[in-house]
């Protein structure tokens, strides 16, 4: 009972760790002062109104989120078809490639965006928005790649062999027996993606102009002159939507399914 009880109290402590600095940038973007506040003096929407009005930060939005989706998507095919490879087979070399794919996990996003550049001059696409999909596929795909390798089991192959033997093509057999088999990771390593590739400034900054800005590079430009209540809306409507996809993933897919799907495999 004990042992529950600080259990229960530990975690409750983390919870509130996670949550009221949420809390706190929520309750600063409704102040009616014109600097950041907490608790809030009065309570006020136009802050929010300001950055709905601010044709800049819905293009910032705009191409945050589909810079976000079309990387993580390419990440998936990309991820998938790596991690088959890598599980399936074992070849001279394969220890170097998990290494070489996973490694943006680990390397600086500086490097990677001062690596990056430097081949967009040699193939004249500074600063346009193929770059920038680019570089944020390079750093989400190890999320995926990640997410779905522990699933490629032995187990998990012999089902495939057992699709074919019964007259199942690849192709059947890939989307009948082996995506449900990953479909955890494949959540899992999307969301993260989508995640890393939304909230990224290091890599991001590197391909921006004054037209193609992602939402986290602006408010990094923002804070640069000025430090105001907006700053504190754009982070308030960013963590309302984040809540909103994490409650839509579970009534559609549900956490704890993923959860005890990736729990089997690992």
């Amino acid at each position: 009972m004990i042992a529950r009880a600080f259990t229960r109290i530990v975690a409750l402590a983390a919870l509130a760790y996670l949550v009221v600095p949420l809390a706190v940038i929520i309750g600063t973007s409704l102040t009616s002062t014109s600097y950041l506040a907490f608790p809030p003096q009065g309570i006020t929407l136009k802050w929010y109104a300001v950055v709905v009005n601010d044709e800049s930060y819905i293009s910032a939005f705009v191409t945050s989120t589909l810079v976000a989706v079309a990387a993580t998507l390419a990440a998936l095919v990309l991820a998938v078809s790596a991690a088959l490879a890598l599980a399936r087979h074992r070849f001279a070399g394969r220890a170097f490639l998990i290494a070489f794919f996973t490694s943006p996990l680990i390397l600086p996003h500086v490097v990677l965006g001062a690596a990056i550049i430097q081949c967009a001059v040699a193939a004249g696409l500074v600063r346009s928005i193929w770059v920038l999909l680019a570089r944020h596929i390079v750093i989400v795909m190890p999320f995926v790649l990640r997410s779905v390798m522990p699933l490629l089991t032995a187990e998990q192959r012999q089902l495939e062999e057992a699709s074919m033997d019964l007259g199942g093509g690849p192709f059947q057999t890939f989307f009948l027996v082996t995506l449900p088999q990953i479909s955890a990771g494949l959540v899992s390593g999307a969301t993260l993606a989508f995640i890393s590739s939304w909230i990224n400034v290091e890599l991001s900054i590197f391909s921006t102009t004054a037209t193609l800005t992602t939402i986290p590079v602006k408010l990094f430009n923002y804070v640069q002159y000025t430090v105001d209540p907006t700053i504190a809306a754009v982070s308030a409507v960013t963590i309302v939507l984040a809540a909103g996809a994490i409650i839509l993933l579970d009534s559609v897919v549900g956490l704890n399914l993923l959860a005890e799907r990736r729990s089997t495999h690992l």
